[in-house]
């Protein structure tokens, strides 16, 4: 058990929360022998127990059971398996019988267990805080970090797990999901998930948050209650393949929320529909598919009502239906098959044919009014089922299937006016089954909040100023022209395609780009009036770039050929595209229709979907009208850039396509208004609720307010202490002001958090012309951060990395400018200037106390992984570095003796890492193991092996010249593992191989006089050989 406060905040309240809840607590001294070795993971006799009370089967085959299941190495078949997707011959029975080691329907015929400190042996030695096992499989590893701790606390709690993930793979191998907690609050994510798609639970449905006095019980509650976490193993992970990728995805607790309502709407069978609102970028695909998994498979529940349905999965566009399909095929959901025309269609929904799932479009169904038999077996899930009620396509739907359930999903909110939508899919009184909102999921961080800025007014487009406008663009073209277009009527389009009005708005969208989005490898859309429009656009932006990559020095054809990739088109052609024009300007314009529509040579409409949304290829933005604005999930794309006078759904779907979560510099999406929507934006949005769209968009002056709430916050603080130094000295001089009046490090911390945010609010607004006036202040705040890091962490400031690219690089040469980076500067032992610090002759007392910290700071890093590779030969230098900054944080320091210290430490930690004599580095490493062993017991040992034996080693030679003889011992375990014969290439993989190598090593420590440590040295050498000498195949 811990002592510190990881455990007085975290691991002890975890471990007691999960006892309450049934779970059955194994402590650390008793989880090696529950297993077969510190290798292994399974716990063993639970496991068998398990196997023989679900399946009814013998010992004998129990056991090889578990030895099929010791050697399975894949995550998304321990998934399958866990699901009942295993068979075997047992004992008693011809055929091969489907084996469980999960009773889903029975939670208590389940074995719930508990364990933390759980030691694990691979190539590292790791020792995860706490696994959460159900009938002896380890299911969920939880860290838990103290809420004091002076690091980040979800950043080095999540890096630990993704540390395990790399370094002891196989308890991971059944892992389900993992938690890191500090018992404050707590974040989730599935196996191998990036940091970004780690969450919060924060609704427990059907129970609610006022049940619990805090988030952490609430997110232990409602991930790993026994019959919830069983519900989320059986029907709520899934596995994505894409291009060849495979991703694991979990639920959010609103799809967990959303698929169980749906379930037990369809089993109490009072209702017989549903609407669910999840808003765009939150995961509504993966909402069905779960629906649907669980409609399937409901493990964990038996109902007449789910006894092989059919399923029905309905869009209202083709792209949609092929995405949706893709999803589903994707996730591994069994049997979907995707209709392709309406006679194979109406014949599927006339057989008599029960646990189909079908997916098509509602298109299919117009005209059709024979009722299907036994309609009542099929359950619907229409998406974006608000456009299906359209010309009589749902009337004709519910002809067909007068008797089944119908569940609608939608990404937008349902217009108030839309009584249809109400009336079809919620029954009387209810709205929606289940809601996640807007700001629901930009509060999650599902989604990223959507910002809006308007260009000039004189680019705008009002419909009512039309004539106005039309003189104003069009007052020096010819009389022919002006002419033609009254004639015809002068209409939007008229306005917004002006050739000249292009070629303005395409020149401030491209600057605009290359500042805010380009350099941290985010993406753009531009959306044009119209097809005409996206032409314009297309050739005002060839123009322009190819003139800016001549003047960066590229050859002019060569610029020709390479700026076609910068932006690309999307639209649908059309017959007329081929037709010939009289008028010479229609022409050229069905001309280029024709040369940028897509498919086009190889390069077709997914070829420029992967590459938009990849970070290290064109194309930068696309060019579009009515295609990608719905359903087209783009994580790279941060802006949008309108030219259309979109409104109400369509302007809903469109803006989404900026809100995915895409790393942290990605703070937000931004719609960059050029034609006047966002002028009047509650006219665009007046058929929806308020409520539901309030923050669809939010007016970029609240970032502006943001940033200057947060310096006003910070200036506060620094304002004494900044006095325009411009150089290393002076600027240390300031920071050193401002460590001595923070003082404390709670002071630190919240000045530290204050700081973070302003040059946050700073990094979302650029390049605003806004930021200018905070830039100087930012970068000294920049500067200070890792300084002080140092100072009162004594640990080196990684922020830096998290900035965008644009802010990064104006950092990095600030720092450089001034001197500063040489301050704040690590160096390693092996730096030729490393030892300058230690010279304190002409030093200040602040020199001093800089130098020790710095010192210190640096040997704590250059320890942290040697002590992982051999703690017995490296763990007593960090103890002497971690007794220094502990007397330092107290205030209890001589710096000038403290250096002296460091020094004196660091030539010691110089020479230990350079060994002299006849050792290598390797051999050394083995040679302080078994040192370390002998100087604890007080001797090398007796000459009757026992080590009762008179004098120490060190001082009386010990057996065959003592130390000497630990080398030679040393030479011998070397010798061991070098060797291909006895540790061939892989066979740190090969548990024979390893317990060999583990006796060999046994009995050279009891021939070479260390008997008495016989059990303890093997798993130690093992332990660093596993860090040394691994030979890979």
């Amino acid at each position: 058990m811990l002592s510190g406060p990881e455990d007085w905040f975290a691991e002890s309240p975890c471990l007691n929360f999960l006892q309450q809840l049934g779970y059955t607590w194994l402590k650390p001294e008793q989880n090696e022998a529950a297993r077969d070795g510190l290798n292994q993971v399974l716990l063993r006799d639970d496991l068998l127990a398990a196997l023989q009370r679900i399946n009814g089967i013998s010992l004998q085959d129990a056991k090889a059971v578990y030895s099929d299941l010791l050697n399975l190495h894949d995550n998304e078949t321990w998934l399958a398996v866990q699901r009942g997707n295993y068979s075997r011959t047992v004992e008693g029975e011809s055929k091969k019988k489907t084996v469980r080691c999960i009773d889903f329907l029975n939670p208590a015929n389940n074995t719930f267990t508990v364990t933390n400190q759980l030691t694990v042996q691979a190539q590292h030695t790791r020792r995860p805080d706490i696994v959460v096992y159900v009938n002896g499989i380890p299911l969920v590893v939880i860290e838990a970090k103290s809420p004091v701790s002076y690091k980040d606390k979800a950043s080095q709690a999540y890096e630990q797990i993704r540390q395990y993930q790399e370094q002891i793979p196989r308890l991971f191998y059944s892992n389900a999901f993992n938690i890191i907690t500090d018992g404050q609050f707590l974040l989730y994510g599935a196996t191998g998930a990036k940091a970004d798609y780690w969450g919060k639970w924060k609704d427990p449905w059907p129970r609610k948050r006022e049940e619990f006095e805090t988030d952490f019980e609430c997110g232990l509650y409602s991930l790993l209650e026994p019959s919830r976490l069983l519900d989320l193993i059986a029907h709520f992970i899934v596995f994505e393949t894409r291009e060849g990728t495979v991703v694991k995805k979990m639920c959010r607790y609103q799809q967990f929320r959303a698929v169980n309502r749906i379930v037990q709407r369809v089993v109490e069978g009072k209702h017989r529909k549903g609407l669910v609102w999840h808003t765009q970028g939150s995961g509504k695909s993966l909402t069905m598919v779960m629906a649907a998994l669980k409609l399937k498979t409901h493990l964990t529940l038996q109902s007449p009502e789910l006894e092989s349905p059919n399923l029905l999965v309905l869009t209202d566009r083709i792209d949609l239906d092929d995405q949706i399909a893709a999803t589903f095929i994707a996730c591994g959901l069994p049997n979907p098959t995707q209709i392709k025309t309406l006679g194979d269609l109406r014949s599927a929904v006339h057989r008599e044919t029960v646990g189909m799932t079908l997916l098509s479009t509602i298109f299919k169904f117009e005209g059709s009014e024979r009722p299907v038999p036994n309609s009542a077996n099929w359950i619907l899930l229409i998406d974006e089922c608000h456009r299906t009620q359209e010309k009589d396509l749902g009337a004709y739907l519910r002809k067909t299937l007068p008797e089944a359930r119908f569940f609608g999903f939608t990404g937008t909110p349902v217009k108030k006016t839309d009584v249809d939508t109400y009336a079809n899919f919620s029954p009387a009184g209810e709205a929606y089954l289940d809601k996640y909102g807007i700001d629901d999921a930009v509060a999650d961080g599902a989604t990223v909040p959507i910002n809006y800025t308007s260009r000039r007014t004189d680019w705008q487009v009002d419909p009512e100023r039309l004539d106005i406008l039309f003189d104003q663009w069009f007052a020096k073209e010819p009389e022919e022209t002006i002419a033609r277009i009254k004639a015809q009527g002068v209409t939007m389009a008229d306005i917004v395609r002006h050739p000249r009005r292009i070629e303005l708005i395409a020149y401030d969208m491209w600057t605009h780009f290359c500042a805010y989005a380009k350099p941290d490898g985010f993406k753009g859309q531009v959306v044009a009036i119209d097809r005409t429009a996206v032409i314009l656009y297309k050739r005002a932006f060839n123009d322009l770039i190819a003139k800016e990559l001549v003047a960066q020095g590229m050859d002019p054809a060569e610029a020709e050929r390479e700026v076609d990739s910068y932006t690309e088109c999307v639209y649908s052609s059309s017959q007329d595209d081929a037709k010939p024009s009289d008028d010479l300007w229609t022409d050229g314009i069905r001309e280029d229709l024709r040369r940028y529509a897509l498919p086009r040579g190889t390069r077709t409409e997914t070829n420029v979907k992967d590459d938009f949304k990849a970070a290290d290829r064109p194309p930068y933005l696309l060019i579009v009208c009515s295609k990608l604005l719905t359903g087209f999930d783009a994580p790279r794309e941060s802006v949008m850039y309108l030219d259309n006078p979109l409104k109400e759904h369509n302007l809903l779907q469109a803006i989404a396509r900026t809100n995915r979560v895409c790393g942290p510099q990605k703070q937000n999406g931004l719609i960059v208004d050029y034609i006047g929507v966002t002028k009047n934006l509650t006219a665009a949005l007046e058929s929806y609720r308020t409520e539901d769209v309030q923050n669809a968009m939010r007016d970029v002056e609240a970032l502006r307010q943001a940033l200057r709430a947060a310096h006003a916050e910070i200036r506060d603080i620094i304002k004494q202490y900044r006095k325009g130094g411009s150089k290393k000295d002076a600027l240390r001089s300031e920071f050193l002001a401002l460590i001595q009046a923070l003082g404390t490090e709670d002071a630190w911390f919240t000045f530290s958090r204050k700081a973070r945010a302003f040059i946050k609010a700073y990094e979302v607004l650029s390049p605003d012309p806004e930021v200018l006036k905070y830039s100087e202040d930012m970068k000294w705040v920049a500067m200070f951060l890792p300084y002080a890091t140092r100072h009162f962490e004594q640990r080196e400031d990684a922020s830096l990395k998290d900035y965008s690219a644009k802010i990064r690089e104006m950092l990095e040469r600030h720092l450089e400018v001034t001197g500063i980076s040489t301050v704040i500067k690590l160096r390693t032992l092996t730096d030729p200037d490393y030892w300058e610090d230690f010279d304190q002759q002409d030093k200040t007392k602040e020199d001093l106390q800089e130098a020790a910290i710095r010192k210190a700071t640096e040997l704590r890093r250059e320890l942290v992984e040697r002590v992982t590779e051999n703690p017995l030969q490296f763990g007593p230098f960090s103890e002497r570095v971690l007794a220094i900054i502990e007397r330092m944080r107290k205030g209890q320091a001589d710096f000038a003796e403290e250096l002296k210290r460091l020094e004196q430490l660091a030539k010691e930690l110089m020479e230990e890492t350079t060994p002299k004599g006849p050792l290598d580095v390797r051999a050394h490493g083995v040679y302080k193991i078994l040192e370390a062993f002998s100087a604890n017991f007080g001797a090398v040992g007796g000459s009757d092996g026992t080590g009762n034996g008179g004098e120490s080693g060190a001082a009386s030679g010990g057996i065959n010249g003592g130390l000497n003889h630990l080398q030679e011992l040393a030479k011998s375990i070397d010798a061991l593992y070098a060797s291909d014969e006895s540790a061939p290439p892989g066979w740190h993989t090969m548990e024979q191989v390893k317990k060999d190598l583990r006796q060999s090593v046994r009995r050279i420590v009891v021939d070479g006089g260390l008997k008495q440590f016989w059990k303890d040295i093997p798993p130690k050498v093992e332990e660093y050989a596993l860090q040394k000498y691994v030979k890979l195949c």
